[in-house]
Order: structure tokens, then C-alpha cells, then sequence
């Protein structure tokens, strides 16, 4: 037996072991179960128990270790939340950025501890708010951020030296990050005192969300431009959100989120390398993003077994010597698709039920879902109510007293061992296909995630998983929620602003600097101080990504049938 293994003792294996378990199965027969299917919520199997047996080959020190040790299962900090609790970070942004600047000065006043930046979809997918086609979407699901003089008002009154800000934004990342860089030099906030994370991720942007802009390979390069600018300039931030959670709420399984979302980080660590960058001064500064779903020991074995993939894959594959290299932090949101429509108040339960799991996960930082969200953006009362949430459990339930408080449980461990060999052979999958651009080209992701999505709802339907409150344990009675509901004169006004700004600004400087940057993506030079300065002359996102779009195109995905 290697050492640090797990001591089973000589019962496991001998016959008053055997003869145990044999005399326990007499009792637990098989036609005293209940006739519902045991598995995961991902049609994982579970079996009716789980023993030594099932641990049998796991090596403590190989496999677990301790937390702050590598392989990392147990947790990234060796005190993990005795040291420090996770980020209370509610995911919000609505109407236009006053609107949301008042949202987040309150949720800081209620104990939140650091801000999420959620943006419409015209700012979403490039576009400035008179486009046409930005009419009528404009603050409808996020707040609208045309230029850096909405970013200056997002953020008023908020000190951006204390405060660390996510970003959810992908195909235009690196513009609205340069101008959250251009505001904090503006207020006199040097860069290297900035902290926060940008989401950044288009690979899954192509497999499952779809909001992207660019081609593959010029949209990579925006990332490394991206790596390299902040390995220098903004050493807090981290630059890539690598996200599973948009792959889960397409409908894929936990082990696909799992291995999806790795085989996108690899894939940019690989982008880097290629780029000339050493992967210890860019990969310390990548983080991730996971979903919480409602099956509670799936989704804690899923953080597990990924912190330990990731781990040994930058040691061993890629040849990291900065164990923070090897470190997975990732922050976490509930799972929106887990919420209904109906009896909305049972969300409130899910996603109590998610937080505890991520959390006995090892989160770092945590969104928990509104009750509301299925029906419209989340009011005051119903995100307060989800805040409240993340606080019962750090400061009531307990769980935050020791680090991985579920390590060594025979169903835990097992499962974590066995998603993590479903994930590798999904690496060796797409490895087989020639690498994650290729498997995006040949639709393996999107089929994969569709088929998941089929299967799931197929057993809704035939009411094969039970749905409390809609296929299962129902009422007729009507709703009767307070809904947020955006005021059309927010669309109006901000393309009002919009207007005044592009008549008030040097529009000279403007077009210079958009020339400059056209000037520099046909070539080969690092493209974020050249969208830094044009966002400093106010230029809009708009007008930087059409500067852009003129050397890179724009992205058309083949269809799949």
C-alpha cells in the first residue's frame, strides 16, 4: 500500500468485512426502494452504499492533501474560511447606470463585499445604444454602458483601490475593461492598486452562450493582449473568467461543465504559450467561474475533482513552477435554469441548498440567484433576500469552521475519483479532434450540451425527475409577486447621453485614435493601450469595435443539424 494511503484496515478486505456487508444486504433489499431512479441529476448512477471499498486505491497525499497544498482538492488557502470568508458578490446591473450605481451602493450597505457588473445585451454583443438594433433591449437585462462616461457614473462614490468588480462580458472584454482602467486613472487610482476579474471567455461564448463578435483566432488574440498588458500593469487582476456556468445553463451535465470549462482553460494556457508568454507570469491571474446546480454532493465533488485536475495538468502537462499557477479559484453563481416560474418562493430553498453546496465546495467567491429571476431582473427585496442567504450560511450554519469538513466521506471521494476520469476522457475526446478550436468547428460541444439538454427535459416531461411545484406537487394559484419592470424612458435618455457625448467630445482625437488602432490590429503590436486611449478620448464601444471588426471581421457560426 503507497503511502498516505487511506488505511481500510484488515476488515475491508477479509471475510468479516465480506460477511458484514452480506448480512447488511439481507435487510436493505432491493424491492423495499422507492421506484424512482437513483442518480445525479447529470443520470450519473448512485449506488445504495458506498464503503472502503470505494476509496480503496485513493493515496491521502496524492489525491487530497492538505488545503493550500497541492493537488489542491481540499481547497486553495490552508485555513480556507477561518481566514477569510468568501466574496459576497451579487451579480446586478439594470436600466441605465445611475440606476445601477443605486443598486450596488446598496448592496454594499447590506453587507455585500464585492460588485458583479451584469451589462444589457446591445453592450453585451458590441453594439452602442443608438444602433438599431439596441432598440428596445437597452438596460432590459443588465445596465447599458456605451462609453467611459457611463462607466464613470456606474461607479461614483465607489472606491475602486477597496472594492474588487467582476465584469461578465466576453466578445468586447477588453473594451470595457480599458475603460474601468481609464475611469480608475481618471479618479487618480493607479492600475497596479485595481483589483477585480473580467470575464474574457469567448471559447464557450461559441459552444453556448453565442454572444460572440469576432473569429476565433483574432478574438484569442484580444485574450493574450489582454494577459500580457495586465502581467505588467494591473497585477490584481485577474484576466479570463474561465465559465462553466453558461455551459450548464445550455443544458449540459456536471461532468461535461466540468470538462468543457478545463479544456477552455488549457486552451488559453496554451494560447499564451504560443504568444511568447511564460505561463507562470499570466497563469497565477486566471480564475474560473462554476455553476451550483441542485444536485448537492455532485456539485461539491465537481469543485473537487476540479481544483485537482487543474492542478496536476499545469504541473505535469504544462510545465508551471508557481504553485499559485496550479491553484483553480473560482467563483460561483446558483444555477438560474434550476429556477421556476411557478411557485417562485421555492427558489428561495434551491438556491440556500446550491450556496451550501458551493461553498462546501471551496468557493471564493459566491452570486446567490434572486427568488425573482425567472420572471424579471431581481427587486430590492427579493436580492436582499439572497444575500441574506450567503449570510446564514457564513455566519449560522456552521460550515466555514474547517476546511473541506466533507473530505474522506466514501461517497464524496468516489465521486469526486469518478468525475475526474470522465473529464479525462472528454480531454481525450477533444484531443482526438484536433483541439478545442476544431471540436467548436465540428459542433462536438454544442451536440453534446444538446443532447444533455434533450435527456434532462425528456425526464421533466415524462415526470421521470420531479420538479416541486411543476410536475410534481402543484398549485393553480396566481401569482402574486412585485416584479422590476425597466421604464422605456431609460432607453430615451441613455441614447440622449449617448448623443450629447459624441456632439461635446474632440471628435478629431476620436477619429485619430480609432485610426491608430485599426492601423495596429492589422499588424502585430499589443492592442490594449491603443483601445485605452481612444476610450480616454471617449470614443464608444460601438466605434472600438467596428475599428476593430475592419481588420477582423465578424463571426458566423455553421450551422448544426
Amino acid at each position: 500500500m503507497a503511502e498516505g494511503k487511506i488505511q481500510s484496515g484488515d476488515s475491508v478486505a477479509g471475510k468479516k468485512f465480506q460477511q458484514a456487508e452480506k448480512e447488511w444486504r439481507k435487510q436493505a433489499r432491493p424491492e423495499r426502494e422507492r421506484r424512482e431512479p437513483f442518480e445525479t441529476i447529470s443520470g450519473k448512477k448512485i449506488k445504495d452504499l458506498y464503503t472502503p471499498h470505494d476509496t480503496a486505491e485513493l493515496d491521502y497525499l496524492r489525491d487530497l492533501g492538505f488545503p493550500g497544498s497541492y493537488p489542491f482538492t481540499r481547497g486553495v488557502q490552508p485555513n480556507m474560511y477561518r481566514g477569510r470568508l468568501w466574496t459576497m458578490r451579487q451579480f446586478s446591473g439594470f436600466g441605465d447606470a445611475a440606476d445601477s450605481n443605486r443598486r450596488y451602493r446598496y448592496l454594499l450597505e447590506q453587507g455585500q463585499t464585492g460588485l458583479s457588473v451584469a451589462f444589457d445585451m446591445p453592450t453585451i454583443m458590441g453594439y452602442d445604444s443608438d444602433h438599431p438594433r439596441s432598440a428596445g433591449e437597452i438596460g432590459r437585462c443588465g445596465v447599458a454602458v456605451d462609453s467611459l462616461e457611463d462607466m464613470e457614473v456606474l461607479f461614483r462614490e465607489i472606491p475602486l483601490d477597496q472594492i474588487t468588480t467582476s465584469m461578465t462580458i466576453n466578445g468586447p472584454a477588453a473594451v470595457l475593461w480599458c475603460f474601468y482602467l481609464a475611469n480608475a486613472l481618471n479618479r487618480g487610482v493607479a492600475l497596479d492598486r485595481v483589483g477585480g476579474t473580467i470575464q474574457n471567455d469567448i471559447l464557450k461564448e461559441y459552444t453556448a452562450q453565442k454572444s460572440w463578435i469576432f473569429p476565433p483566432e483574432p478574438s484569442m488574440r484580444l485574450i493574450t493582449d489582454i494577459f500580457a498588458f495586465a502581467a505588467k500593469e494591473v497585477p490584481r487582476w485577474n484576466t479570463v473568467s474561465i465559465s462553466g456556468y453558461h455551459i450548464r445553463e445550455a443544458g449540459s451535465t456536471a461532468v461535461q461543465e466540468l470538462a468543457f470549462t478545463l479544456a477552455d482553460g488549457f486552451a488559453y494556457v496554451e494560447a499564451g504559450i504560443e504568444a511568447g508568454l511564460d505561463v507562470d507570469d499570466f497563469a497565477p491571474r486566471l480564475s474560473f467561474f462554476f455553476n451550483a446546480h441542485l444536485d448537492f454532493f455532485e456539485e461539491i465533488c465537481k469543485y473537487r475533482a476540479a481544483r485537482r485536475i487543474w492542478a496536476r495538468h499545469m504541473k505535469e502537462r504544462y510545465g508551471a513552477k508557481n504553485p499559485r499557477s496550479w491553484m483553480m479559484r473560482f467563483h460561483t453563481q446558483t444555477a438560474g435554469c434550476s429556477l421556476t416560474a411557478q411557485e417562485p418562493e421555492n427558489n428561495i430553498v434551491r438556491t440556500a441548498l446550491e450556496a451550501l453546496a458551493a461553498v462546501l465546495g471551496g468557493t471564493q467567491s459566491l452570486h446567490t440567484n434572486s427568488m425573482d429571476e425567472v420572471l424579471a431582473l431581481p427587486t430590492e427585496k427579493a436580492v436582499k433576500i439572497a444575500l441574506r442567504s450567503q449570510q446564514v450560511i457564513a455566519y449560522e450554519s456552521g460550515v466555514a469552521n474547517t476546511a473541506d469538513p466533507l473530505a474522506g466521506s466514501y461517497f464524496v471521494e468516489a465521486l469526486t475519483g469518478e468525475m475526474e476520469a470522465e473529464a479525462e476522457e472528454y480531454f481525450r475526446r477533444i484531443e482526438a479532434l484536433g483541439g478545442v478550436l476544431p471540436a467548436i468547428e465540428r459542433g462536438f460541444f454544442q451536440q453534446e450540451i444538446a443532447d444533455a439538454a434533450y435527456s434532462y427535459q425528456r425526464a421533466v416531461e415524462k415526470g421521470e425527475r420531479i420538479v416541486v411545484g411543476v410536475n410534481r406537487f402543484h398549485t393553480d394559484e396566481p401569482l402574486n409577486m412585485e416584479l422590476l419592470k425597466i421604464d422605456p424612458v431609460v432607453e430615451q435618455k441613455q441614447v440622449e447621453r449617448l448623443h450629447r457625448l459624441k456632439e461635446s467630445r474632440d471628435n478629431i482625437a476620436v477619429a485619430q485614435s480609432l485610426e491608430r488602432l485599426t492601423g495596429a490590429a492589422a499588424g502585430s503590436e499589443n492592442l490594449i493601450p491603443y483601445i485605452m486611449e481612444a476610450a480616454r478620448f471617449y470614443a464608444t464601444e460601438g466605434e472600438i469595435v467596428d475599428a476593430l471588426k475592419e481588420v477582423f471581421g465578424e463571426y458566423r457560426e455553421q450551422p448544426l443539424f
